[in-house]
């Protein structure tokens, strides 16, 4: 009878150990982001996801796929919630866990392949792949690279971009869990997990012995403005024109010279177009600096509502603009509007923005430096997409500016994160990127991923630091996307092969 009770209690504990395992996945990956920043955790996620689908069935593997994302995702984005309330945030978590649930069901199969490890991680990128395309755009914001932006595989964004940081992320972190097996199964293979260890220790000592770039074109010296809102919450939109007056009294206390100064999305959340009193602000701002003045603005054309990044010269005269091309869905623009209205009223708070063109790039005459600079802009959201950074470098930006407003989040993780992505396309791209937020954090990033400068949330601040001018183009910028794809193409590869390999046994 004892016996009966073992075989019959050995399946639950079988798939309890999994749910655990997978679970402990999902927590370590959320440790590797911002603001913890645990770098390797992400390794021991992959590991440990690997872990909680070997060997199990489809049904089953679906399942540890589902949960480990559930735990993730409830984790990492809680600031949606702060925004469109509990029930949206929860059903975006639900969302996005389906596409780990297509994971965790073919992975049992694609695991029993030789050299099954590595191709669970190509499958892995297949699906950050489409989850970060679609529906909708994607949401490219919960891509594994995101996480490595203090570990040693951040270092390979020059050479292929994100996408090569995740995919060497996963192999590293299937490769841990092909090395503690192969030395659990036979101790004397222990040569595997010490090569791991090795790979991972010539990764960490890389940023040490990487040639130090000295091609600088110039330098110019930037003020991020941090005007501050004036209190938190979704009311403050109603309190436009403090938050304006906030950023025109940051601007006029800078008290030394500068290039240009960069303000924040939504800083004029009035249309300085087609308000007198947001334009005579702005004016004052420029008139008392006495340099370029970059203004994020929200304005009206003949198309309809824009989320703009426009340039005022030092004499207050509106130049060049950026309008933001790559919009939040359900918060700047709402997909299927009619649809979702009958589930719930609030898809009405979401706005009706529509997207620019161009490649991002806006010209300033750089007050001290007494020449023409190019700016390439990603407002806010936009930074999470390869395409927006990478058109700008392309078409001559020698500086990049990641105006961004994040009060509605409140004090959480979500301005870390983006800070984090900020740092990443310094990197990949090789410039300066310059962060200015509402309420927080702004910062001053170097073109090797570093902040020089860093505020605190909801305070009024101006970080001055002078950055570098650079025109290189890294082979991110060329094959970046060719990479990507190529990658995609391996892993949508390793999810046939077991199919094709059956099928041809049936036969």
């Amino acid at each position: 009878m004892s016996a009966n009770n073992s075989l019959s209690t050995a399946p639950v504990l079988n798939i309890l150990w999994r749910i655990i395992c997978s679970a402990l996945a999902g927590v370590c990956i959320y440790a590797s982001y911002e603001p913890l920043g645990w770098w390797w955790a992400a390794l021991l996620g992959i590991a440990l996801l690997i872990a909680s689908v070997y060997q199990a069935t489809w049904r089953v593997g679906a399942l540890m796929g589902f949960c480990h994302a559930m735990v993730l995702y409830v984790l990492l984005l809680p600031w949606i919630g702060e925004f469109v309330g509990i029930g949206p945030y929860l059903a975006l978590c639900v969302f996005l866990s389906l596409f780990s649930l297509v994971l965790g069901a073919v992975a049992p199969a694609v695991l029993q392949l030789r050299g099954g490890f590595l191709a669970f991680a190509m499958v892995y990128m297949l699906v950050e792949f489409v989850r970060s395309h679609v529906p909708f755009g994607g949401f490219a914001w919960v891509r594994l690279a995101w996480g490595q932006i203090d570990g040693p595989v951040a270092y390979l964004a020059p050479l292929g971009g994100p996408a090569l940081v995740s995919a060497t992320t996963a192999v590293l972190g299937a490769c841990i869990w092909k090395g503690v097996r192969a030395v659990f199964a036979q101790p004397r293979r222990f040569q595997m997990l010490g090569g791991v260890v090795a790979v991972l220790l010539l990764l960490s000592a890389w940023p040490m012995i990487r040639p130090e770039r000295a091609d600088d074109l110039d330098t110019v010296t930037v003020a991020a403005v941090q005007g501050n809102v004036p209190r938190l919450g979704l009311d403050f939109n109603a309190q436009r024109m403090a938050v304006l007056e906030n950023h025109a009294k940051a601007t006029m206390g800078i008290d030394q010279p500068v290039d240009v100064a960069i303000w924040p999305e939504n800083s004029a959340d009035v249309d300085p177009f087609a308000d007198p009193r947001a334009s005579a602000l702005i004016g004052d701002a420029v008139a008392e600096v006495q340099a370029p003045v970059v203004v994020g603005a929200v304005t009206r054309d003949d198309v309809g509502a824009r989320n703009q990044v426009v340039a005022f010269d030092a004499e207050g005269n509106p130049g060049e603009y950026h309008n933001k091309k790559y919009l939040q869905p359900f918060g700047e623009w709402m997909p299927w509007r009619d649809f979702f209205r009958l589930f719930s009223e609030k898809v009405d708070l979401a706005g009706d923005f529509k997207p620019g063109d161009g490649d991002g790039v806006i010209h300033v005459d750089a007050a001290l430096l007494g020449k023409r600079i190019a700016i390439g802009i990603a407002t806010c959201y936009e930074v999470a997409f390869d395409a927006a950074g990478r058109d700008a470098v392309r078409a001559g930006a020698q500086l990049l500016a990641t105006p961004t407003n994040n009060a509605t989040f409140g004090f959480s993780d979500m301005t870390y994160q983006q800070l984090a992505m900020s740092r990443m396309r310094a990197l990949e791209l090789d410039r300066a990127v310059v962060v200015p937020a509402t309420s927080g954090v702004s910062a001053i990033v170097q073109p090797d991923g570093s902040v020089v400068q860093q505020s605190r949330i909801f305070e009024q601040a101006v970080l001055i630091e002078q950055v570098p001018l650079r025109n290189t183009l890294t082979p991110a910028v060329h094959i970046g996307r060719g990479i990507e794809l190529g990658l995609v193409m391996i892993g949508a590869i390793c999810l046939c092969i077991p199919w094709l390999t059956r099928s041809r046994n049936r036969r």
